[in-house]
């Protein structure tokens, strides 16, 4: 079906559910167990989404007829999905020991996996142990900093602070991501050079903020040890695909851990660029987190769509983006520990999914991503809420609680939960005028309507709520699998490439040559635009006063 004539036959089920308020299709019980689901740790609950059964037939006929099941087998076969780099896209195959299912990967893929999750299971332990100088790694080390960038840094950020319940004693985690240099300084203000161990990741080791913070904290090493290379070296480790430029840069060969072409890096965390996580939190948890996104894998794999909680949730996305014209969702996570859950999902989703041309050249018909926004719940209620209830657009939710704590303190726990949970009701029920006027019982008739007006909430508004038993492992490794699996499909049913980024190439490029004009090594800016021109000057004169005046 084009997308014309999609866009035409899901309009006829939005008049429809425009005339019917969530008020009322939150009463038919049997609509709302057809829209919860659960794979294994995770519940999905669509129930307040604007859909009934036959606008939801209508979205399972149409991804039924896409052939979404034979595209998500090419993936996972390791088929040139990526077809404007020719490269296979096989995360999958990096949690596959974890799988019930046999694995339809190259098996030489796997057992390059295997090989690497053996050789990071044997670095972990022995780093845990204290002592890993048969690895290069000098001992006693007691902190481990992860430099990286976009994929490269966000997955582990978002892993190791999740499960920080779950972390080996005596050693703590760090993130070097920004090439502003203020993070960098308060690390070495902070930690011991001789006791710290730096991961360098980059897929090229070509990055630019990556190599200038890893040449920070190399200067700060290098200087505890009078210049002495060789035991600097013991104090780095690199994850790369191009070894030479890593050992050329310092780090010796048998300390680069490998990254293939056959994984993007914003899906990457299951690989060796998940390294920092699995010494955060040693190779059983690690293993274990594998192994709760492969049984998503397997859910994906088997599940009829109507049952399928990747497909769902990209059948909602597509309702809520192409049908109802929804520009942007919000994604609040009430646990504290989910912290940079949004962050990831941004760069998952969004360099995903901001496309506008097929893998053939053509333009897009309809729009592709939304904007992902978000923060912790309770704190997002006392900021930005309002907007969402009363404001003038209706920006879909995604609520995401845990059922089960990491700590004792159940009062809070319960608090934090019946917010999540009143949330998401009051802003599908609403309030009505009539009952806002009823709660009014001060001032005369017409003080009283005005006052009413103002605490009228229209409610109607779609939310979708992902309950996890308990923050694991295992629960955390399926829910980013789910939302893997849901930008996969989303990818398949708008026709676009989900799986490069040329986007974030332009704006990389013309750093690099307006770079010289601001270190000073290019006098000449007239190839740079009036704009650029003028900021570059603005810059060089307000440093040229500073330095007059010091």
């Amino acid at each position: 079906m084009s997308p014309e004539r999609r866009s035409s036959f899901l309009a006829e089920h939005v008049d429809r559910l425009a005339r019917t308020h969530l008020r009322d299709l939150l009463k038919d019980t049997a609509r709302g167990k057809r829209l919860r689901h659960r794979a294994g740790p995770i519940l999905l609950d669509l129930s307040r989404q604007k859909l009934d059964e036959a606008a939801l037939e209508a979205l399972g006929a149409h991804v039924e007829a896409s052939g979404w099941q034979a595209a998500r087998d090419a993936m996972f076969a390791g088929a040139s999905i990526n077809t404007s780099e020719q490269r296979a896209v096989l995360h999958t195959a990096l949690r596959a020991s974890g799988s019930q299912l046999a694995s339809p990967a190259p098996r030489e893929a796997l057992e390059q996996i295997e090989q690497a999750l053996q050789r990071i299971g044997a670095l972990v332990q022995a780093v845990g142990q204290g002592d890993a100088s048969p690895f290069g790694v000098a001992p006693g080390i007691t902190d481990i900093v992860n430099i990286g960038i976009g994929g490269s840094d966000l997955g582990p950020r978002l892993a190791v602070r999740a499960l920080a319940p779950f972390h080996v004693p005596g050693l703590r985690s760090h993130f070097l991501t920004n090439v502003d240099g203020q993070s960098a300084y308060e690390l070495m203000h902070t930690l011991d050079p001789r006791r710290t161990l730096v991961i360098v990741v980059s897929k090229t080791f070509t990055t630019q903020e990556t190599l200038l913070n890893g040449g920070v904290l190399r200067d700060w090493i290098s200087r505890a040890y009078d210049g002495d290379a060789e035991a600097v070296a013991r104090h780095f480790l690199a994850v790369s695909a191009n070894v030479a430029a890593a050992e050329s840069w310092g780090v010796p060969a048998a300390q680069v851990y490998p990254m293939w072409d056959f994984v993007g890096g914003r899906f990457s965390l299951w690989s060796a660029v998940g390294l920092s996580l699995a010494l955060a939190i040693g190779m059983y948890n690690f293993r274990a987190l594998l192994a709760g996104a492969a049984k998503v894998d397997d859910h994906f794999r088997s599940a009829p769509w109507q049952e399928n909680l990747p497909v769902l949730l990209s059948l909602v996305e597509l309702w809520n983006r192409n049908a109802q014209g929804r520009s942007s969702r919000a994604v609040v996570p009430y646990a504290d520990l989910l912290t940079d859950l949004t962050s990831y999902l941004q760069q998952l989703e969004m360099e995903s999914l901001g496309k506008q041309v097929t893998p053939q050249g053509q333009p897009i018909t309809q729009s592709t991503s939304p904007v992902v926004w978000g923060s912790v719940g309770t704190n997002a209620q006392h900021a930005y809420f309002q907007a969402l209830h009363q404001g003038t657009d209706v920006v879909p939710l995604e609520f995401i609680g845990v059922v089960r704590p990491a700590h004792d303190l159940q009062a809070n726990h319960d608090a934090l939960l019946s917010n999540l949970l009143a949330q998401a009701a009051a802003l599908a029920l609403g309030k009505t005028f009539d009952e806002a006027l009823a709660e009014a019982k001060d001032g005369d008739e017409s003080a009283r309507r005005v006052l009413a007006a103002q605490r009228t909430f229209p409610g109607d508004r779609p939310s979708t709520v992902i309950m996890l038993d308990a923050l694991t492992p295992e629960s955390l490794g399926a829910l980013i699998a789910l939302y893997e699996h849901k930008v996969f499909m989303l990818g398949h049913l708008w026709g676009i490439n989900a799986f490069d980024q040329w986007g974030v190439e332009l704006g990389k490029s013309i750093a690099r040559q307006i770079l010289p004009a601001l270190d000073g090594s290019l006098d000449d800016t007239a190839s740079f635009d009036s704009a650029t021109r003028a900021l570059i000057e603005a810059i060089h004169e307000r440093r040229t006063k500073q330095h007059e005046r010091s």
